[in-house]
């Protein structure tokens, strides 16, 4: 009779690991850091069709997003799909394409900035003629390889809502594991 207390004692120990266990890994996975596995060449030559990120769903729960950050966001076109794309255009700001040189126009000063961005490929130009006005949930995201990436130059800005989260970590392929943070314009 004892032996069979135990057994029973034991068994519901078992569960109750299995049980907070698996509740930690909802509660981690839904709220705090999601995986993402890169899928096409939108945004090499930093993020490669295969990658395994962790994406940290957190961060914009306490500040806004930021220019230059990757992220990953539901396509507005299918709420389904998700995409991997880096912030150019902020809230308020006029984003203007032109003979390959993005300008970012301020909200209220009309300040010009002009994007140097070194994460590029060498040579790269960015194609298509864009003048777009951002609303106050609104962010124009580029892939890195503009020559194959379908973006904001395609289907406008991003309504916040669909922002999932920030890329913090590549975890795959292990000869390249990194941690990523915005570039400084």
């Amino acid at each position: 009779m004892d032996t069979a207390k135990r057994i029973f004692a034991s068994f519901v120990e078992v569960l109750e690991i299995a049980f907070v266990a698996v509740m930690a890994v909802f509660i981690i996975r839904n709220f705090l850091v999601q995986p993402f596995l890169v899928n096409g060449a939108s945004m090499e030559p930093n993020f490669s069709n295969s990658d395994y990120l962790l994406v940290d769903e957190l961060v914009y729960r306490f500040r806004d997003p930021r220019r230059g950050e990757v992220i990953v966001f539901r396509y507005p076109g299918d709420e389904s799909t998700f995409y991997i794309k880096r912030i150019i255009g902020l809230p308020y700001e006029r984003v203007v394409l032109k003979d390959g040189v993005i300008k970012i126009f301020g909200d209220e000063s009309n300040e010009k900035l002009e994007l140097e961005e070194p994460y590029l490929a060498p040579g790269l130009l960015t194609r298509g003629e864009n003048d777009v006005i951002l609303g106050a949930d609104e962010y124009f995201v580029f892939g890195d390889n503009r020559s194959y990436s379908f973006d904001s130059r395609s289907w406008g800005p991003l309504p916040a809502k669909d922002l999932i989260g920030l890329v913090r970590v590549r975890l795959w392929p292990l000869n390249n594991i990194s941690m990523f943070e915005a570039p400084t314009y």
